[in-house]
């Protein structure tokens, strides 16, 4: 019986490291048609300190002004939040000649105008794919006289450095914690969270990348499982934040999910 326990404790370890350390490997999509506007002005941070996502402060997250508010579709009730796209201006003669693609995080919901016609002012009725992107970054490859122009756009890897990061807030029976800094897929469907004392406590989604637990956490070490929204990876955060956790505070795991370069040697 010894011997039993001893192995079964031994295959357990093993399958707990594999968990952690079998991070997914998110690919880059086929290029796919849509349409880009431009919202805000040359500074690109006036009227993109937070929204439907739950982001604050761009430059202070490392987004910046490479952001984009995304149409019905992609937004997808908040699972896309955190997502890359790749975007190159096509076709248009407000495009910029051999201007580069823009790589743009979605952190923020495009809201549809039913006042006005899909392919007329209404860019973000659904079912339109469309990027309302931070006028920096749209006019990196579009005239400004233009205001909207047809696009190719892909998924891609997030390109973060270091592991996920938690921004916690509420209090020790309440839970919330903002996801930061997720590499790879990005968004996330899914979120688990382990004190010392308990078995895995599903959380639900308070508001795009705000996950919520109502359980008494305080007093205890926090572990963190995540799942992707556009695919099938997710990994295991351990020993996060210790017991001494405070709300407030933004604590960043050791992992992340696995950065695959993309392939460029396809066309559109």
């Amino acid at each position: 019986m010894a011997y039993f326990l001893h192995s079964h404790t031994l295959v357990a370890a093993v399958l707990a490291l594999i968990m952690v350390t079998a991070e997914a490997d998110f690919q880059a999509s086929p290029w796919s048609p849509a349409h880009a506007t431009f919202y805000g002005d040359s500074s690109g941070v006036s009227d993109d300190m937070g929204g439907a996502c739950g982001y604050t402060n761009m430059y202070g997250i490392g987004f910046g002004t490479r952001t984009a508010a995304l149409s019905t579709p992609l937004f997808n009730n908040g699972l896309g939040c955190g997502g890359c796209y790749e975007i190159r201006c096509y076709q248009s003669q407000y495009c910029i000649p051999g201007a580069p693609s823009v790589v743009v995080t979605g952190t923020n919901l495009c809201p549809p105008n039913w006042a006005e016609d899909s392919n007329n002012g209404g860019w973000c009725n659904p079912p339109n794919v469309h990027f309302d992107m931070a006028m920096p970054s749209w006019l990196t490859f579009g005239r400004y006289e233009g205001g909207i122009v047809p696009v190719m756009y892909r998924r891609v890897p997030c390109q973060r450095t270091g592991g996920v990061k938690f921004m916690f807030s509420g209090n020790t029976y309440w839970l919330l914690i903002t996801l930061l800094n997720v590499s790879g897929p990005g968004d996330v469907s899914a979120v688990s969270v382990k004190g010392d004392n308990t078995n895995w406590i599903p959380m639900s989604q308070n508001w795009g990348v705000m996950w919520q637990a109502f359980s008494n956490l305080g007093g205890q070490g926090l572990s963190f499982q995540i799942s992707a929204s556009s695919s099938a990876d997710t990994i295991i955060c351990n020993n996060v934040a210790d017991a001494n956790w405070g709300i407030g505070m933004t604590y960043q795991a050791q992992n992340n999910f696995n950065i695959v370069p993309v392939d460029n040697s396809g066309g559109y």
